[in-house]
């Protein structure tokens, strides 16, 4: 699974170099990752299940809601010079310290919150960027993937066991949201722990661009590839965002009880969890991607659907399509950067463009919901606009789906 530095500078495969690898070095790359995966997005699950015990308006609801799209989106730009600075390892160890000083910050009262949801979003934009090289830089082409499924699952089961921990944390205190929000730091800790091993791993430096003058790239924002990647991750993202924010209420609006609307919320973050695994590893080891791509967007507009038309229907099963759809949509993204990347540096500027711009768009998401809605008095034309995007990005994506070169 390992691949040498030997063999990324090397021109024949690294086969023979991998099997050689101690075994004790891989299952550490191995546990590193799985703990950084775990803990990419447990201070964003918090919130919702905190809200009505610790009281929250919806204002604070809604801006901490807005927070992490947005700033990992405007952050996203600094990871290719902490990579250039300090590489993929280096770079996602002091990612992992900046989010354990975060997720501490959040416990010192609602400013603390604020800043430390900054600084938690600011820390995972770095990550977000830098997994996929990573995967490509360390992992054998036939294990890409296999990992960033993993890395999918694991950031869905993070979320989950974190956010089904708070509410009973909190109430067993005594209402305190401060020590629930502090059950954020354990993870954190983790991961910085996890990934520390593999600072001793000794790789090049990313060529910087005066040693690849000989060989210029345009700029990844002239591309349509980086556009259409970009697209996909964009729409997909709103879509993730906004039910994750609003499907509780749509179900409610619809007269839904409150215990089956929170029952419907886990359907869709374990269903977010099952198709973030699926997707990478089935769409990973082809050369053409289109299927998954309009697969995905399928399945999530299915779910969306079935809220619209039938929300008083079956609607666990309409969370579960949604969650699978979305939830692909979420980790499909890392597999197109890494497939459509021509080296390490390639990868890095699609992934860092696809979500600083993806992020900003996906931010809109739960506001335009909520606007539509209060206009509208009914969840039908946001569910209908959101149907509508979702089908529009299968047109654009499909350039992000196959090599054209």
């Amino acid at each position: 699974m390992l691949t040498s530095s030997a063999s990324r500078t090397a021109a024949p495969p690294a086969s023979a170099d991998t099997d050689r690898q101690a075994p004790t070095a891989g299952a550490l790359l191995v546990v590193g990752f799985v703990l950084l995966s775990l803990n990419t997005r447990v201070a964003f699950g918090q919130i919702g299940p905190l809200a009505p015990i610790a009281h929250f308006g919806s204002a604070t609801v809604t801006v901490l809601g807005l927070l992490p799209p947005l700033c990992m989106g405007l952050f996203a730009p600094l990871a290719p010079v902490v990579r250039r600075r300090l590489g993929e390892e280096r770079g996602l160890l002091w990612a992992s310290v900046v989010l354990v000083a975060g997720a501490i910050l959040r416990v010192f009262g609602m400013p603390g919150l604020y800043a430390g949801t900054i600084v938690v979003s600011l820390a995972t934009a770095v990550v977000n960027v830098l997994v996929p090289v990573l995967v490509r830089a360390r992992f054998s082409h036939r294990h890409v993937g296999t990992m960033m499924g993993v890395y999918a699952l694991s950031m869905g089961v993070g979320s989950a066991i974190v956010a089904a921990l708070v509410a009973p944390v909190a109430q067993a205190s005594g209402g305190s949201w401060q020590l629930a929000v502090g059950l954020a730091i354990v993870p954190a800790v983790l991961a910085a722990v996890g990934i520390a091993p593999q600072t001793r791993v000794h790789r090049p430096r990313p060529a910087t661009p005066a040693a690849d003058a000989a060989a210029p790239r345009r700029h990844v924002a002239r591309t349509g590839l980086a556009w259409s990647l970009t697209a996909f991750f964009g729409i997909q993202t709103l879509a993730f965002y906004t039910a994750l924010a609003w499907l509780p209420s749509i179900l409610i609006a619809a007269g839904t009880s409150r215990t089956v609307a929170g029952t419907c919320q886990a359907v869709l973050i374990l269903g977010v969890a099952a198709g973030g695994f699926l997707a990478p590893v089935l769409a990973a080891p082809r050369n053409d991607q289109r299927p998954h791509i309009l697969g995905t967007v399928l399945i999530s507009a299915a779910g969306f659907t079935g809220l619209l038309l039938a929300p008083n229907g079956p609607s666990a099963l309409w969370a579960a399509i949604l969650g699978i759809g979305l939830g692909a949509g979420q980790a499909l993204p890392g597999v197109l950067y890494a497939r459509r990347g021509t080296d390490h540096d390639h990868v890095a500027a699609l992934s860092t463009m696809a979500q600083t711009c993806g992020y900003l768009i996906a931010a809109t998401g739960p506001a335009l919901a909520a606007v539509l809605h209060s206009t509208t008095g009914s969840w039908t034309v946001p569910l209908a606009v959101v149907i509508a995007a979702l089908l529009l990005g299968a047109a654009l994506s499909m350039r992000a789906g196959h090599d054209s070169r």
